[in-house]
């Protein structure tokens, strides 16, 4: 059972973690090169395997946007009496994997505000079907998820496969609202070396989707970035990050991984380690 002072000492980590990341930001962004849109990067906290007291505690702090990998953790947070009743604009993000028989489980959690990793069109006919169900004025916010490393392990479309996805989109799916592209891409990049390339492969099918769709580039956002290389990320075009264990702490893993996770972007995405500031 653990006491209160390991309580108060989360729970000031917490707030000094996000003001901490929050002046990352912004300086990354105050970085950026003058050619890329002059949006505001989002931060969306992961906070995969933490109970919900510790994003009480964020959202208490001004964090608005949340981030989970599983289906089942995202509906029982979001559906939490005492999340409801403290955060009314808490803003869910769903950035896992998302296989077709959990989407109308996905569809029930409330404040649900985005999914992040459509990558089929499958999957978004699923969705836009499924959200349609809710009879809700509101369109429900995507993005297309974007294999931009070419790996086995990772889900999400490949760079050819883009654009037809998107138009699909546009084109049929009613009920959702494209906003825009999101990688998990490698894990562990030395930027030292240079930019990521995962980071320049998804700006660059952006480029390429807005000349194709005539789109207006500021309306497309890029969803990449976590803990270990978000300010890089934003400094390259990022309008979208999911940082955790830097805010959060460590995370602790059951021995066995749910079904609708990205398989080792499980560790990758929300379980980077890193000290609480």
């Amino acid at each position: 059972e653990r006491g209160s002072d390991w309580w108060v000492r989360m729970a000031v980590d917490v707030g000094r973690s996000l003001r901490s990341v929050s002046e990352k930001i912004r300086g990354a962004a105050a970085r950026r090169p003058a050619a890329l849109p002059d949006i505001s990067p989002r931060l969306v906290a992961v906070g995969k395997t933490k109970p919900p007291a510790l994003l009480i505690e964020a959202y208490r702090h001004g964090q608005r946007h949340f981030g989970e990998n599983y289906v089942q953790e995202l509906v029982e947070k979001a559906s939490d009496s005492q999340i409801l009743s403290t955060c009314p604009d808490i803003k869910w993000h769903f950035i896992g994997h998302l296989q077709k028989n959990n989407v109308n489980k996905l569809m029930v959690a409330p404040n649900l505000f985005m999914i992040e990793t459509i990558d089929s069109i499958k999957l978004a006919d699923k969705v836009n079907l499924s959200w349609q169900k809710k009879k809700t004025s509101q369109k429900l916010k995507v993005m297309v998820q974007v294999n931009t490393s070419e790996e086995d392990s990772k889900h999400g479309l490949s760079v050819e496969e883009t654009v037809e996805m998107v138009r699909h989109i546009l084109s049929s799916c009613p009920n959702l609202e494209f906003v825009g592209l999101m990688t998990i891409g490698r894990y562990g990049f030395d930027t030292s070396l240079g930019p990521n390339p995962d980071f320049q492969v998804l700006a660059a099918r952006r480029e390429e989707l807005c000349n194709q769709l005539n789109l207006p580039v500021e309306s497309v956002e890029l969803s990449m970035g976590m803990s270990t290389d978000y300010e890089h990320a934003i400094e390259v075009g990022a309008t979208n990050v999911r940082v955790g264990s830097t805010i959060f702490g460590e995370r602790t893993y059951p021995a066995k991984q749910g079904s609708d996770e990205n398989s080792k972007e499980v560790g990758e995405l929300a379980g980077v380690t890193a000290k609480a500031l």
